[in-house]
């Protein structure tokens, strides 16, 4: 039986897929593709990007350069203010 429920775990976790993460004002994906495309940069690579979010938080978002050379954004982490705070 625990074999069963392990098996059933592993085939829901497997089908998961990660949801997309939304652009925010300041995301270059914001608003659409750019119109310049990254025809240097080999597909599938990532980049990061840093900018301030809508409550003035710092946020770094990462990109993936898709086949067509079209952007994805694929994680947005923001940064609690105390991370930079000095003692």
């Amino acid at each position: 039986m625990r074999k069963i429920l392990i098996l059933a775990c592993a085939v829901a976790l497997g089908s998961c897929t990660p949801s997309e993460v939304e652009p925010i004002p300041g995301s270059i994906t914001y608003g659409g593709q750019p119109r310049t495309k990254l025809t240097k940069a080999p597909i599938g690579s990532t980049f990061t990007h840093q900018m301030m979010d809508e409550t003035g938080r710092m946020a770094i978002e990462t990109y993936r350069i898709e086949a067509d050379r079209s952007l994805t954004l694929i994680r947005r982490q923001r940064i609690h203010p105390d991370f930079f705070a000095h003692d």
